[in-house]
């Protein structure tokens, strides 16, 4: 497994002015392949987009439908990011196509991020195996993406937006949900999970601009949280399903909006009530309030701790993270935080106020800008953490009735390391 690809090399270009100009141009060099791909579900949003990704993928399994997905960041290997016929794409065929964009690029003096170039390698792989559909995720916002070059989705999908990525897609609501909304094209429905106000104004101007039917929740779709499930609702599809397989109330959010757009899309697919179900019982998706107690052998004075890794990096992520642990959890809790520079560690742990007995900061390993222990704990001192050298000198730390580790995606491939349970195998559940 590829734990990143040879070309190209990740931070060693960012540019000045953030456009669509330098991948086109590499796209049309390369024979424009987002002009020919399979049918393709575009989502952008600030959380859930991977989870909606993974909804998609497990039911598509259920109905016997192939598909290819794209997704961003991957936790252990590269070839998680590109999935091709539902499989991950094999070391080989990733380098051939990494050399094939990379010769092409040198040739017309060109350099693509690190997006850019592995996105133009995304294209190449999907417009050349077939498969029924395509799951294609943004990376940060939408309008300016490299993935929004694709003209013609079969629809498009916005997941919950709120802060997060301030210093490329604006610092006020209203311009991320702009810079978000730029995936929506002309005719071309868009699936709209829960949002603010401010947020479904910026939405619903954009599907007016572009006469796209706009499907949004609370409106046209709304679900109803059940003792054994949930009751979905909308013109399309009215019943009842079980508790997805991911945990959380926001993970029956990200279901019903993937339930509606795949219910809307039944011109070109006919998804029974029991693929929908089957979906949800047997989705898999790694960090998302995962259990892993597999940690438990570094955990020396609470051996029997339950232990929870979930990839929450902003106060989004925070809130929905606090509100399953109030619902689930009870007794003494722990909390293991590491986090990316620049992130606000206060908003971020304001969630949590009251919920945590310890809270122990360290480094990411997986992350070189990550913030050190030492300085995370100085932004939080409101919180009294405790400073430790690295997550075993934090797991070696714990005592509580449950261990909550979180702040970052990173932190959870390093948890998924040490633990060694992130194995190959595991991911072809994906």
């Amino acid at each position: 497994m590829v734990f990143m690809p040879h070309w190209p090399k990740p931070l060693n270009f960012k540019p000045i002015n953030y456009n669509l100009d330098n991948m086109q141009h590499l796209l049309e060099i390369l024979g424009n392949p987002q002009d020919n791909l399979p049918p393709t579900i575009h989502i952008a949003g600030t959380n859930g987009k991977g989870s909606t990704n993974a909804y998609i993928r497990s039911i598509c399994k259920a109905a016997g439908l192939s598909y290819h997905a794209y997704t961003s960041p991957h936790l252990i290997d590269f070839n998680e990011r590109i999935v091709l016929h539902n499989e991950k794409i094999s070391d080989e065929y990733l380098f051939e196509l990494c050399e094939t964009v990379r010769i092409v690029a040198e040739k017309a003096s060109l350099q693509p991020t690190f997006f850019e170039g592995t996105t133009a390698v995304a294209f190449l792989a999907f417009s050349r195996k077939y498969a029924d559909l395509l799951i294609l995720e943004t990376g940060i916002g939408g309008r300016l993406d490299a993935t929004n070059l694709v003209q013609k989705p079969l629809m498009s999908i916005i997941t919950p937006i709120s802060f997060d990525h301030m210093d490329v897609l604006g610092h006020t609501l209203s311009s991320i949900a702009y810079e978000k909304a730029g995936i929506i094209k002309p005719h071309v429905a868009c699936v709209v999970s829960s949002q603010v106000p401010e947020v479904e104004e910026v939405l619903f101007k954009k599907a007016y601009e572009q006469n796209s039917p706009f499907i949004l929740y609370g409106r046209d779709f709304g679900v109803h949280k059940t003792q054994d499930g949930f009751e979905f609702m909308s013109q399309y599809l009215n019943c009842n399903f079980p508790m997805p397989a991911l945990k959380g109330d926001h993970q029956i959010l990200n279901a019903a909006t993937t339930i509606a757009a795949l219910s809307f899309g039944q011109n070109l697919f006919e998804f029974s009530q029991d693929h929908f179900a089957e979906g949800l019982k047997n989705v898999y998706w790694p960090a998302r309030i995962t259990q892993v107690n597999e940690c438990r052998k570094f955990i020396t004075q609470s051996p029997n701790v339950n232990v929870w890794v979930d990839g929450a990096h902003n106060h989004h992520g925070a809130k929905v993270l606090a509100n399953w642990i109030k619902d689930e959890l009870s007794g003494e809790i722990s909390l293991i935080i590491g986090m990316t520079k620049n992130r606000d560690a206060n908003l971020f742990l304001s969630e949590f106020e009251g919920i945590f007995n310890n809270i122990y900061t360290v480094p990411v390993k997986s992350e070189p800008l990550s913030y050190s222990s030492e300085a995370l704990a100085q932004l939080a001192t409101h919180f009294k953490p405790t400073s430790c050298k690295s997550l075993e000198d934090a797991l070696s730390q714990v005592k509580a009735d449950h261990l909550i580790i979180t702040g970052s995606l990173f932190l959870a491939v390093d948890v998924f390391k040490l633990t060694s349970i992130m194995s190959t195998e595991n991911w072809t559940k994906c």
